[in-house]
């Protein structure tokens, strides 16, 4: 199943398999003791975009032909967190990165961006028209910092304040170790789906500087949603990280997490714009009947044979 998000965007996933090009076409072949080898066609002119996860090989072919069919490839972690790299093809479409690279050069548009990036964290009419980004900023610290001692009064931790400092890692509380893990779990994601869709990572609207700012920036509207709760239930974990990084990539799956990248970047640098979103909830797959026509997948249709 092709999860079809907006701009017609389909991303797949595949880890654990050899996928090389014969000559039908490219295909991915899974080897087991149980079943033997196991071969599925990949439809690769309908893939925008391709996620390599571990244990993953694929043939020069395969990646020659996912090029001429304009397919990104990317290689990431388990489940697509964290990305590692990416091919983009030479027929990727430049327009929203034209509309990005438009928003962040007049700074007008850059700040309403950056203010429109806000109200998406914090609700709407919580970044007052005319506010500069120093005050955006300010009151993004008041409103996280709040965050923060909810949470801590929830899980009964007592006072907490946000440390990252690699240099003395191992030192730090479970909190702030699952939270930095998630963290950049959530980042690898993130840049997996601003590649897909042609926009530079390093054009950040409230972050500057880094080749990640846009990433950082994304990365935001999710954190008070997914890493903060998840690091703070982590608070009595003996290997806080990796229970981070397991419930995270559990936690994507119920959030929906990359269709709603795409959507809320798409809005954020082209909020005029009419842009079709599907429902999560709505049937992706259907199937055909020669005498009723197309009939609803995914359901049990064992009653009316």
């Amino acid at each position: 199943m092709l999860p079809r998000i907006a701009d017609s965007l389909s991303f797949l996933y595949l880890d654990i398999v050899r996928v090389h090009q014969d000559d039908t076409g490219v295909c991915a072949e899974v080897t087991s003791e149980r079943h033997g080898t196991e071969t599925v066609y990949l439809p690769t002119a309908a893939l925008s975009c391709v996620l390599l996860g571990p244990g993953m090989s694929i043939t020069a072919r395969a990646l020659a032909t996912f090029a001429r069919h304009g397919t990104s490839v990317l290689v990431t972690g388990s489940g697509s967190v964290r990305c590692y790299a990416a091919t983009l093809p030479d027929s990727l479409t430049t327009t929203w990165l034209e509309r990005q690279t438009r928003a962040w050069a007049d700074d007008t548009k850059r700040l309403a961006v950056a203010g429109a990036m806000y109200e998406k964290r914090f609700g709407t009419g919580t970044a007052p028209a005319g506010s500069t980004l120093a005050q955006l900023r300010g009151l993004e610290v008041q409103r996280v910092k709040a965050h923060y001692r909810l949470l801590a009064q929830q899980y009964k931790i007592g006072r907490f304040r946000r440390a990252y400092d690699p240099d003395s890692w191992d030192t730090q509380d479970p909190v702030n170790l699952a939270l930095s893990s998630a963290n950049t779990c959530l980042y690898g994601i993130v840049h997996a789906a601003i590649l897909a869709l042609g926009c530079s990572p390093a054009l950040g609207f409230v972050h500057n500087g880094n080749q990640q700012a846009f990433v950082y920036d994304i990365a935001d509207l999710y954190k008070a949603d997914l890493t903060i709760p998840l690091a703070f239930s982590l608070h009595a974990s003996v290997n806080p990280e990796a229970e981070a990084r397991r419930s995270f990539r559990d936690g994507l799956r119920l959030f929906k997490l990359l269709p709603r990248i795409v959507a809320d970047v798409q809005t954020l640098l082209d909020p005029e714009a009419q842009l079709d979103v599907p429902d999560p909830e709505e049937q992706l797959v259907d199937l055909w009947d020669p005498v009723t026509g197309v009939i609803p997948g995914g359901i049990n249709h064992g009653e009316d044979s």
